[in-house]
């Protein structure tokens, strides 16, 4: 009992605020409500402040680092690579202790990733993108805050507060039509099997590897289920009528090989030609485009990619026939009354 009466009539408290393996903290008191309210003080400071016991947190980074792939990160399907530039990351800031960390550390580590004065490969040796730095950040904050969530850290995150470098929108590639004609005519030249994880790809907005990895346990009537996604939610999507036939009549259980390869050999010959890094994805592009252009609706586009946050899906947004279409009738010129439109239009020289 952590409160309880002596022999000699005085009362005394006796309580763990920082556990039972912490301090312990022992006082006597000539009443019973006074123990009781030392007690209270002194469990509510430490549960305040609990960064503030005694026992001093002496793990290092690595050691932080190491927690967090015991307990979170081997689930992750990319958790291996994950912890491995972490290792590095922890390894360039020379491993200091986890509580002394700070966000000026990692200020100066990534001015030293972006001159190249740290590089982890040859690569990178005329220095990082902010994308990867920004990325970097991402992993090591998540590691705290991970933790902070499983019960193993309870200091703040150093780099909670930390201001990501802002990134320009890349360019975002989609295909017409008469691209879309293109291609398939292209794709059928050199498989018909490449050509159906093309159609697949633009009826549904799925990512290539979900095509290319459809499985018949997957395919149900006029319908697409996504499995084992990157969002980690499955998601069900109509086809058509042509789709579903042309699928449920390949042979097997897994309709399809990887011909990543087949697919760039084919847009090379043809008269397309997309932003660096787009290749497959381009397809996923042209479905949201036109999806967009057609009038459908953001929320829903949002279902059928499997975004998990809504601004990803916003970047198709202005393909929207009405997008920003108030600018064409609620400009100042617009909505000049017709009187000083006329003396407006007399007086221009």
């Amino acid at each position: 009992m952590a409160v309880r009466k002596l022999e000699t009539g005085r009362w005394i408290c006796e309580c763990y605020p920082t556990g039972r393996e912490g301090r312990r903290v022992r006082r006597q008191f000539a009443t019973k409500g006074e123990a009781l309210a030392f007690e209270r003080h002194t469990m509510d400071e430490a549960a305040a402040k609990p960064w503030l016991g005694e026992t001093v947190d002496r793990r290092s980074l690595k050691d932080i680092v190491e927690l967090w792939y015991r307990l979170h990160g081997k689930s992750l399907s990319a958790g291996e690579h994950v912890y491995d530039k972490l290792i590095l990351m922890v390894d360039a800031l020379e491993n200091p202790m986890a509580t002394a960390f700070t966000s000026k550390m990692f200020a100066h580590y990534r001015d030293k990733r972006l001159t190249g004065e740290i590089y982890f490969s040859e690569k990178w040796k005329n220095g990082a993108s902010p994308v990867t730095i920004n990325l970097e950040q991402s992993h090591l904050s998540g590691v705290f805050s991970e933790l902070a969530r499983l019960g193993e850290w309870t200091a703040p995150n150093p780099l909670e507060n930390m201001r990501k470098f802002t990134i320009a929108e890349k360019e975002m590639a989609w295909l017409t039509h008469e691209q879309i004609a293109e291609l398939l005519y292209d794709c059928r030249r050199q498989s018909a099997l490449l050509a159906l994880v093309v159609k697949i790809c633009l009826s549904t907005g799925a990512r290539w590897r979900e095509a290319v990895n459809l499985t018949r346990s997957q395919i149900t009537k006029y319908r697409i289920t996504f499995v084992r996604t990157k969002g980690k939610k499955n998601r069900s999507i109509p086809i058509s009528k042509e789709l579903y036939e042309e699928i449920i009549a390949l042979d097997g259980f897994r309709f399809f090989t990887d011909c990543y390869f087949q697919f760039l050999s084919v847009m090379e010959k043809t008269s397309i030609v997309l932003p660096r890094g787009q290749l497959t994805h381009v397809l996923r592009h042209t479905f949201a485009a036109h999806f967009m252009m057609s009038g459908g609706n953001i929320l829903a586009l949002q279902k059928i990619l499997g975004h998990h946050d809504i601004k990803m899906t916003m970047r198709y947004a202005h393909l929207a026939p009405d997008h920003l279409e108030t600018a064409l009738r609620f400009n100042p010129l617009a909505t000049m009354p017709s009187g000083d439109k006329r003396a407006a239009a007399v007086a221009t020289p």
